[in-house]
C-alpha cells in the first residue's frame, strides 16, 4: 500500500512552498541549481549554464559539493565536540562557498538549501555554520553585514529544532509557450 499523506505533510508542503516563493528570482535559481548539483538530479551544466563564468561557477560547485555524502553521514547525534570537527569544519567550507556566489542573501534562503542538501538532522548546526562562514573575510563587509544581520535571535538561540525532513524540493519547470487562437 502506498504512502499517505496526512493533512500536516500538505500544510508543511505548502509552507515550503511560500517560503521558497518569496526568494528573489536568483536565490530561486540558484537553489534549484544547487539542488540539481549535490542531489545528482540531472546534467546541472546543460540546464544551468548560461555562459562560460556561470560553468566554472558550477564546475566549482560541484568539487566542493564532493564533500556532501561526508557530512551526511558524519551528523553528529548531540554536541559532543569529539564529533563536531569532521562534520562542522566541512559545512562552514561549503557554506563559505555557497555565501560567497552571492545568491544566498539571507539565513532562511541558507536554511532553505541546506536542509535540502542534507536533511532535517542538520537543522541544529546551520546557525553556527552560516555564521561562521558569513564572518569570514573573503565576503565584502557590507556582504557580512547584511548576511549575519539577517538571522534572527530567535533561530540563532533556538533551545531545540525539528529533525523533520522537508517535503518540497523545488525544481526546473520548462517555460511552455501558450499560441493564441487567431
Amino acid at each position: 500500500m502506498g504512502e499517505r499523506l496526512r493533512p500536516a505533510d500538505g500544510a508543511m508542503s505548502l509552507a515550503e512552498m511560500k517560503e521558497f516563493a518569496g526568494f528573489p528570482a536568483a536565490t530561486q535559481r540558484y537553489i534549484r541549481r544547487s539542488l540539481d548539483i549535490g542531489l545528482s538530479r540531472s546534467d546541472a551544466m546543460a540546464r544551468w549554464s548560461r555562459d562560460v563564468v556561470e560553468a566554472a561557477s558550477i564546475k566549482a560547485q560541484a568539487r566542493i559539493y564532493c564533500r556532501l555524502d561526508h557530512i551526511r553521514d558524519a551528523i553528529p547525534d548531540d554536541s559532543g565536540l569529539d564529533q563536531m570537527e569532521p562534520f562542522f569544519t566541512p559545512l562552514v567550507t561549503i557554506t563559505a562557498f555557497d555565501l560567497g556566489q552571492g545568491r544566498l542573501t539571507s539565513f532562511a534562503s541558507y536554511r532553505f538549501l541546506y536542509e535540502r542538501l542534507i536533511g532535517g538532522s542538520v537543522r541544529p548546526w546551520l546557525p553556527g555554520a552560516f555564521c561562521a562562514a558569513a564572518a569570514l573575510p573573503h565576503l565584502h563587509p557590507e556582504k557580512r553585514r547584511s548576511l549575519l544581520q539577517s538571522i534572527s535571535e530567535a533561530a540563532a538561540t533556538a533551545p531545540g529544532w525539528s529533525n523533520r525532513a522537508p517535503s518540497f524540493f523545488p525544481e526546473w519547470v520548462d517555460k511552455i509557450e501558450v499560441a493564441l487562437p487567431n
